[in-house]
């Protein structure tokens, strides 16, 4: 059976940012969790389908190989999904325990680490089709929780810190509380899970070791950015908890349209105006390119809507080296009035006749504008 899309798995565009992916496995797995419907087994497939999916699309580099060739470029680096379970389980442990809660499903329960990593941030950036080309280095200024000044992000009072056995819990990470025949067991809301708390919290940050606040980030474009290109900033997102390790910061390049450019992957199209003699005679001209002027020859005889092609002005390869090519569309345009010496000379050309039937084709143009005069 055929492997299908994992966006389509998911739920997702494939621009997707990670936590639009991780919001989306998140829903799937609670829905088809296999302590949710037991022996389901159209439910356990479900469930395996979405776990390799986000396997694959919470991962950068694998995500970046499957965009490219799809499910055979994941086979070419061993990648073959899940076996099991246990598997699964042994993946998104510590996931599960944030989908499902200390008392939840799944392998992994017990205490939870004191330390938090930092969420992910994202964000759209709109630039222009010359800052594509050509790159540039942009300040971002982000709302998003920064290290506490005043603990060091240690979170305990004077960066302390040291921790007791947390009093509610007895150090279990859970509280357990019956309901008719059955026990429940829920998340310590005083540790949260992990079992031991700040012996003296800091009073700024409340033991979080982490306050919300503005900070500025300073973005590199590189040359070659296309709409959509997502680029990922190690390090640059929300300050972890108590220590923790800070998210990354996903950026999406969006490029504005050009007036006078149609951009296709590193390649530009533009359109140019020439007169029916540049056309017949043939003729150079010079054409504005991202990089400045560049001459092309026009042949003779040349048709309207031609494409010609200047070498190496496109937009620079992303991944690579050099450049696109741009193409030139010949707009060949046909004078709405000539004098009485400019008449005499076409209808005299027209006259003599011309090899593909150019002299009718002059005829007919004359007739149309004389109709038109006449009506």
């Amino acid at each position: 059976m055929a492997k299908r899309d994992y966006y389509e798995v998911l739920g997702v565009e494939r621009s997707a940012f990670p936590e639009e992916i991780k919001k989306a496995y998140r829903a799937r797995a609670l829905k088809y969790h296999p302590d949710r419907n037991p022996d389901d087994r159209d439910a356990e497939e479900r469930f395996k389908e979405a776990s390799e999916a986000y396997e694959v699309l919470r991962d950068s580099e694998k995500r970046a190989l499957y965009d490219q060739y799809g499910h055979a470029g994941l086979e070419n680096i061993g990648f073959r999904g899940f076996h099991g379970f246990e598997d699964i389980f042994s993946s998104f442990g510590s996931l599960f325990e944030e989908f499902f809660g200390m008392g939840g499903m799944g392998p992994g329960r017990g205490r939870r680490s004191s330390v938090f990593p930092g969420s992910d941030l994202s964000m759209d950036l709109m630039i222009d089709l010359d800052e594509a080309a050509f790159g540039k280095e942009v300040e971002v200024s982000l709302n998003t929780y920064l290290v506490c000044e005043e603990c060091g992000g240690a979170g305990g009072a004077n960066g302390s810190s040291g921790r007791k056995v947390c009093p509610t819990c007895q150090g279990s990470g859970q509280v357990v509380r019956s309901q008719g025949f059955f026990r429940i067991a829920n998340t310590c809301p005083e540790c949260h899970g992990m079992g031991e708390v700040l012996e003296n919290p800091c009073g700024p940050c409340s033991g979080s070791g982490r306050r919300s606040g503005r900070r500025t980030v300073s973005v590199k474009i590189p040359a070659g950015v296309d709409h959509g290109t997502r680029l990922r900033l190690t390090g640059e997102g929300e300050a972890g908890q108590t220590g923790g390790p800070p998210g990354d910061l996903y950026v999406r390049i969006l490029v504005r349209p050009h007036d006078f450019y149609e951009r296709r992957g590193a390649d530009l199209i533009c359109r140019i105006p020439i007169s029916f003699i540049q056309a017949i005679l043939g003729d150079k001209i010079e054409v504005p390119t991202l990089y400045g002027d560049a001459t092309l020859e026009i042949p003779r005889g040349v048709q309207p809507g031609t494409m010609l092609k200047l070498s190496g002005e496109g937009m620079p390869l992303l991944r690579g080296h050099g450049k696109g090519e741009l193409y030139v569309e010949l707009d060949v345009k046909i004078p709405r009035k000539v004098n009485k010496f400019q008449e005499e000379l076409l209808r005299e050309f027209a006259a003599q006749g011309e090899k593909e039937g150019l002299g009718e084709t002059i005829k007919k143009l004359f007739k149309g504008k004389e109709t038109k005069s006449a009506s």
